[in-house]
């Protein structure tokens, strides 16, 4: 399979940015890269636009970091309060999860928040509070807290409930130092 040369107007992800020319399998482009308007054919007409489409991709770029950065200061040290049927042993009857966290912290600040930037590797089961990250662009980060309580119970309660937990632990690891 012959490669060509082409040059992005988008950036493509696992491949570049915007502006620079890579050879890639002819499949690739032909099939995916061109129909979707990420690159075009390497051509002399094509090179002297490179820059041009360089600059804009780093203006989009910058101007898309700068928003994520803001959306960052807005959800840094919020905290969100679910309550939930629990068992006695303080386990949920289902589980709290990213769709719920991202639609509950969207109603909180306003703007449109995507579910799987939420960094959650499964949903919470347990009752307590857990700190949960958002990766919004991949060097853009916040972190927030999710208190999960059960029904007819708040904040002060989920901290009730961590200290206890905390203390208890503590008490373990005491005790075991001490055998």
């Amino acid at each position: 399979m012959a490669r060509v040369k082409v040059l992005l107007t988008k950036d493509v992800p696992e491949l570049g940015h915007a502006g620079e020319v890579y050879n890639v399998a002819g499949g690739y482009a032909r099939n995916y890269l061109m129909p979707r308007g990420l690159a075009v054919l390497a051509t002399r007409g094509a090179m002297k636009q490179a820059e041009e489409i360089k600059a804009a991709a780093t203006r989009r770029r910058a101007r898309e970091r700068a928003n994520a950065e803001a959306q960052a200061q807005m959800i840094a040290g919020k905290r969100l309060l679910f309550a939930a049927n629990a068992g006695e042993n303080d386990r949920l009857y289902g589980s709290i999860t990213s769709s719920d966290i991202a639609e509950k912290l969207a109603e909180m600040v306003g703007f449109e928040v995507d579910r799987r930037r939420i960094e959650l590797d499964h949903g919470i089961r347990d009752l307590g509070i857990h700190e949960i990250s958002i990766r919004l662009m991949p060097e853009v980060t916040a972190a927030f807290q999710v208190a999960v309580v059960r029904e007819g119970e708040d904040w002060a309660a989920a901290e009730a409930r961590a200290a206890a937990k905390a203390a208890k632990a503590q008490a373990a690891a005491a005790e075991s130092v001490a055998a």
